[in-house]
C-alpha cells in the first residue's frame, strides 16, 4: 500500500505513461495486475470497514431493488429513513403492486426524481404478473420496468451473491483511477470501465467484492481529495503513482443550467388549498399550485427558486380568489393534512411558506392576510 500519496502536478513522463496505459484494452490492463491480490485487498477492507446499512442486512431481492432505486441520485444518509418507512408500508411486491399511485408518490416525496417511484411500482406489478416470484437470473431482473444494467447487477450480486458486474459513479471513478482510463467515464470510457468491472469479478462472492468496490469509491476514492494513503488498492493505482488523481476520471462537460419561469395561483378557502394534478412525464402523479393562464399585474405574494435536473425554476405565486367551480384535474385539500399529499418539492416549499392552519375551526387563511370569502355550501373535494 502507498503510505502517503499527495496530489502533485504530474510530470510529462507521467502523462505519457498514463496515456499509453489508457490506450490499452481492459483485458490487457487487468493482465498487468495480480487480480487475486486485488480482490483480496478489496474484500478484506470491506469486511473491516463497510458501513452497516439497513439494506445490507437482507438478501431479499425486492428490498435490495428498493434500496438501489432510492440510492440513485440520492445520498445514503438521506435514503435510510425513507427505506425504513417504505419497507414498513410496502414490505413486499404484492403490497406495493396493490397500492395506488397516490400512496406510492406520497411515501416517496422528498426523495425527488419521481420516475424512480413509478418504475418501482411498475416493477412490483410485473413481478406479480409473473406469479409473484422475483426473477433469479440477471436477464430476468433486467426485464423488469425501469431496471437497467447497473441495478440488475446490484440485485444479482447483493441478493444472490452472483459474480455480476455493476458500475455506479463510485465504481467508475475508482476503476478509472486504478487503471488510468483517460476517456470520459460518462461517455466513450464507460464501456471500458464496464469491461474492467466484469474482468475483475470473482467466481463467487460477488456480494462482498462489489460492495467493497462501491464502498472504496464512496469513502476513500472520493471525487475531490481522495485519501490514497488509506486506499487498499493504491498499490495498483496508475492515477496515484503518476499524480493524476485530480485529472482522472475524465467526465463530459456539464449541461448548462436552463432558467424557467412558473406563475401559479394560491387559491384558499376555509382551511383548504386548491392544487392541480400533473400529467406530464416528469411530474405525473404529483400535485402543484395551479398554473395561471394570465399573469396578474401586481407583485406576487412569494417568489422562490428551486432546482430541477439541469433547470433553475423561478416560481412566482399570486393570491387568487377561490373559483366557484373547478377545472378538471384540480382538487381542494385541507391545509393541515397537506404533508400527506405528494407534491413537487418547490411547490411544497412555497406552500409551506405561505399557508398555515388557523387556530379557529373553519377559517383557513394565509399568514398575515385575512381568509378569502367563499360561497356557502361549496364541497370539500370536487
Amino acid at each position: 500500500m502507498i503510505d502517503d500519496v499527495r496530489l502533485t502536478r504530474p510530470s510529462g513522463l507521467a502523462l505519457r505513461v498514463a496515456l499509453r496505459q489508457s490506450s490499452r484494452s481492459a483485458r490487457l490492463l487487468i493482465e498487468q495486475i495480480s487480480v487475486g491480490r486485488f480482490r483480496k485487498k478489496v474484500t478484506e477492507w470491506f469486511r473491516k470497514n463497510g458501513r452497516d446499512l439497513p439494506w445490507r442486512r437482507t438478501r431479499d431481492p425486492y428490498a435490495i431493488l428498493v434500496s438501489e432505486m432510492m440510492c440513485q441520485q440520492t445520498q445514503v444518509g438521506t435514503v435510510a429513513p425513507y427505506f425504513a418507512r417504505w419497507m414498513t408500508r410496502f414490505p413486499d411486491c404484492r403490497t406495493l403492486a396493490e397500492a395506488t399511485e397516490h400512496d406510492v408518490m406520497g411515501l416517496w416525496q422528498g426523495l425527488g426524481y419521481y420516475s424512480r417511484a413509478r418504475n418501482l411500482h411498475a416493477a412490483a406489478k410485473a413481478v406479480m404478473e409473473r406469479g409473484g416470484v422475483f426473477p433469479r437470473e440477471l436477464e430476468g431482473i433486467r426485464e423488469l420496468p425501469g431496471v437497467g444494467r447497473y441495478t440488475a447487477g446490484a440485485v444479482a450480486a447483493f441478493a444472490y451473491d452472483d459474480a455480476a458486474a455493476l458500475v455506479d459513479g463510485n465504481v467508475a471513478r475508482l476503476l478509472a483511477r486504478v487503471f488510468g482510463v483517460r476517456e470520459a467515464i460518462d461517455g466513450s470510457g464507460l464501456r471500458k470501465v464496464w469491461e474492467l468491472a466484469e474482468g475483475l469479478q470473482p467466481a463467487r462472492g460477488g456480494r462482498v467484492f462489489n460492495g467493497g468496490l462501491m464502498e472504496i469509491g464512496a469513502l476513500v476514492c472520493t471525487p475531490r481529495g481522495p485519501r490514497c494513503g488509506e486506499c487498499p488498492v493504491a498499490e495498483f493505482c496508475i492515477a496515484a503513482s503518476t499524480g493524476l488523481q485530480g485529472e482522472i476520471p475524465v467526465t463530459k462537460a456539464r449541461r448548462k443550467t436552463v432558467r424557467v419561469e412558473e406563475w401559479c395561483g394560491l387559491f384558499v378557502r376555509e382551511g383548504e388549498v386548491l392544487l392541480e394534478l400533473q400529467q406530464g412525464t416528469r411530474w405525473r402523479g404529483l400535485w402543484k399550485l395551479p398554473k395561471l393562464e394570465e399573469i396578474p399585474e401586481r407583485k406576487p405574494e412569494l417568489a422562490i427558486e428551486y432546482p430541477f435536473t439541469h433547470h433553475r425554476v423561478r416560481l412566482s405565486v399570486y393570491r387568487m380568489r377561490a373559483p366557484r367551480t373547478n377545472l378538471a384535474g384540480r382538487e381542494w385539500f385541507a391545509i393541515e393534512g397537506i404533508k400527506d399529499v405528494p407534491m413537487a418539492a418547490g411547490h411544497r416549499r412555497a406552500l409551506e411558506k405561505l399557508t398555515k392552519p388557523c387556530g379557529r375551526a373553519g377559517a383557513g387563511g394565509i399568514e398575515g392576510l385575512p381568509p378569502m370569502r367563499t360561497t356557502p355550501g361549496q364541497a370539500s373535494r370536487q
